[in-house]
């Protein structure tokens, strides 16, 4: 069978559909999957709560009415006792039938109740990582800066800095339809920042930034070392 469309539906209309698929064998999957989805379940489990409290109320009213009668049938002796057992099994029938449903429809709401937590579970989830990873991109984008400052300025580095640059490559997020790991300057690169054009000058700073990255402590293996002075000549008659 299709699915309804619930928006199209009055209470009672929703409230007829969820108490037919309120036992969980008389259910057709698609539509209880639609009662029970975000945007209805709240509508579902209110329907369901007034169904019971009815039923509740109902099932009191008529324990009150059958103690009432039971006094006055014994009050008017044998005949009025043999009333009383005569209709008891009408009774009996009626109260164990709708005590029967009142059980199915509480049975209904709790499963109601812990589909919404599970969704609170699941939202609440979702906003810590959401929160968790906005943090992480602001961690990521400060550190950014921090090293376009550094090869910008040109001043030197020092080996905390490329200690904390590094940690752009090493650590990873899961970003895509397959949630596949990438790491935060891959992130920055095509997801949390703005592209930039390169100026020829900035191309000139990130290769000096790279070269002074490969070194251990700031300092570039390529430029170590003692330089000599030269004198063309030996005008200034250095001792040979």
């Amino acid at each position: 069978m299709d699915a309804p469309d619930l928006t199209t539906l009055d209470d009672r209309e929703y409230e007829q559909l969820a108490i037919q698929h309120a036992h969980p064998r008389h259910r057709d999957p698609d539509t209880w999957a639609l009662l029970t989805n975000p945007r209805h379940l709240e509508r579902t489990r209110a329907a369901l709560t007034n169904v019971h409290q009815r039923t509740a109320a109902t099932l009191r009213r008529r324990k009150t009415e059958r103690d009432a009668f039971q006094q006055e049938c014994h009050a008017r002796g044998e005949a009025g006792k043999k009333e009383w057992f005569a209709t008891r099994t009408d009774y009996e029938r009626w109260r164990r039938g709708t005590a029967g449903f009142h059980q199915m429809v509480q049975s209904a709401i709790s499963e109601l109740n812990k589909a919404q937590r599970i969704q609170n579970h699941r939202a609440t989830t979702q906003q810590s990582a959401q929160a968790a990873r906005e943090a992480l991109r602001k961690l990521a984008v400060a550190v950014q800066r921090h090293q376009a400052l550094h090869a910008k300025s040109g001043t030197l580095a020092g080996q905390e800095d490329y200690e904390l640059w590094q940690l752009l490559d090493q650590l990873t997020v899961p970003c895509g339809p397959d949630q596949e790991p990438h790491t935060l300057r891959t992130m920055l690169d095509f997801y949390w920042t703005d592209v930039e054009t390169v100026t020829d000058a900035d191309a000139e700073r990130a290769a000096a930034e790279r070269v002074m990255r490969r070194a251990p402590a700031g300092r570039s293996a390529e430029y170590t070392g003692v330089p000599r002075a030269r004198h063309v000549g030996n005008e200034k008659r250095l001792a040979g």
